[in-house]
């Protein structure tokens, strides 16, 4: 059997036997456990001097539209995989005691996690996109169900906006196959790569549009990221860690993957208009972040804004932005998924998120507090986190592509970027400020405890790799950049 099928497989029959009723928490952590030591052997077992895709099994399913059930991980797909594992052991971990159905509520966060998980190792164009529209049903499931505050509204404004991002990405997609030359029409992502980079596939701009707005809207791209924090403050915990930090990466993985090999004169055709939109999420999303009053929404709609600088490195088209976007993918992924866990512990706790209710909980909760402040300087980019390794990247990407011609539009949109690295520095230090300084709030009470060993140790392991990663970027970068290196 092949590894990479196991890593599917084994949240899906873990799911199996959450919804028998056998010892759900138990059962659900082993088998995320379990996934993120196989993935870790993948990695190591991934062989650098050969790069390209490994751990290839393909299975034909409809050979006549050549559809076929085909896996395969290059360095982008490792490290991705080892996202989706990280992730979803943490998220299993935090989950606190579940009193409505806690069978479904694993198996809902397992097959999320198998989603993901099959998107990132898929090299058929179907299977691509079939395993992260698997993923968003049981996501629906967990805000309609478990989610707080008008989780019902929140969960079909979800359905609607995302299931109509999937139909414009849907489009796209068959525009995309339709384009192939007729003698070599396929779904394989491999073959397409190379006929795009082979100038021999040629969609035309309508297609990327269509490819950039469908993937865009699933990322939250300005102006189609309202449905994001409001799903991310309803959503429970384990449930927000999972889909902003996993599975909302798919868009931007799915445009590395298809946009960069095959319509590089389309991105350029419309960066302004790019740069436009991903200087909504830095700056307008900023504000909006900063003028939030709960902690959940701030970091929903904080999310949303670091979005904008992983479309700076792919419109920067150069090894060195998409190899930060890439890196920005992955520590993205741990730093959020660490913040709302904590967030949740902290609602938890004092049965409320809004700022004027909390204050001077660091004397009660010390080991919340410090972990809070890990987790917010992961987040705003401090120097030792791949979340700084990552923006640095973009940054000195976006202006080496604008050096062409001197200082530019490209170069002033970078520029105005920057300013986001400063918003969320402020925000996020104030909402520190705000929950664990100061005067004792009206919800902190004297018996408020400190988090317990389960919370700690699977944040502990997000932080620790965000430290390890950002010390020594060059353990992910050295998977990374080989995939980019046709753009030197």
């Amino acid at each position: 059997m092949s590894p990479l099928l196991s890593l599917i497989l084994i949240p899906l029959v873990t799911a199996a036997f959450c919804m028998a009723g056998a010892a759900p928490r138990r059962i659900s952590l082993f088998g995320a456990g379990a996934n993120l030591l196989l993935s870790l052997y993948l990695l190591a077992s991934y062989n650098l001097e050969i790069g390209g895709f490994q751990f290839v099994s393909e299975n034909a399913l409809f050979p006549a539209y050549g559809i076929s059930f085909s896996l395969g991980a290059d360095g982008l797909s490792m490290v991705m995989l080892l996202l989706a594992t990280l992730v979803t052991f943490a998220a299993v971990w935090v989950t606190p005691q579940v009193e409505k159905s806690p069978g479904m509520f694993y198996a809902c966060l397992l097959f999320i996690s198998a989603g993901a998980i099959g998107a990132f190792a898929s090299i058929d164009l179907f299977f691509f996109y079939a395993f992260h529209e698997l993923a968003l049903i049981p996501t629906f499931l967990l805000i309609g169900i478990w989610g707080s505050g008008e989780r019902q509204r929140i969960a079909w404004k979800v359905t609607i906006y995302l299931a109509f991002g999937s139909f414009i990405l849907l489009l796209g997609l068959i525009g995309l196959w339709l384009a192939v030359p007729e003698g070599l029409r396929t779904l394989d992502i491999r073959l397409l790569q190379q006929l795009g980079y082979a100038g021999i596939l040629a969609p035309g701009p309508v297609v990327y549009l269509l490819l950039l707005f469908g993937f865009g809207i699933l990322i939250a791209l300005f102006p189609f990221h309202t449905w994001a924090p409001e799903a991310y403050a309803s959503a429970p915990a384990p449930a927000a860690m999972l889909h902003a930090g996993v599975l909302k990466k798919f868009g931007l993985y799915g445009l590395l993957r298809l946009a960069v090999p095959i319509f590089p004169e389309e991105i350029q055709q419309f960066a302004n208009l790019l740069l436009v939109l991903l200087l909504g999420n830095i700056l307008y999303v900023g504000f909006v972040t900063l003028a939030q009053k709960r902690l959940d929404l701030m970091l929903g709609y904080s999310s949303v804004m670091h979005m904008g600088y992983a479309f700076l490195g792919f419109v920067a088209l150069n090894q060195l932005g998409l190899g930060g976007m890439s890196l920005m993918l992955f520590a993205h992924g741990l730093t959020v998924a660490a913040l709302f866990a904590l967030c949740g512990e902290i609602s938890r706790r004092t049965g409320t998120l809004e700022f004027s209710q909390l204050g001077g909980m660091a004397g009660l909760t010390p080991k919340l507090g410090l972990l809070v402040g890990f987790a917010a300087m992961a987040s705003l980019g401090l120097p030792g986190f791949a979340t700084f390794a990552s923006e640095i990247m973009i940054f000195f990407g976006a202006f080496a592509r604008g050096a062409v011609g001197g200082f530019n539009w490209f170069q002033t949109c970078t520029a105005l970027a920057l300013w986001g690295v400063v918003i969320s520095a402020v925000y996020m230090l104030r909402a520190y400020r705000n929950i664990f300084w100061g005067a004792r709030g009206s919800a902190v009470k004297d018996d408020t405890e400190d988090l317990g060993c389960d919370v700690r140790w699977a944040v502990i392991l997000l932080i620790a790799v965000l430290l390890l990663t950002g010390f020594r970027p060059g353990l992910l970068l050295d998977y990374l950049n080989p995939v980019f290196a046709a753009l030197n």
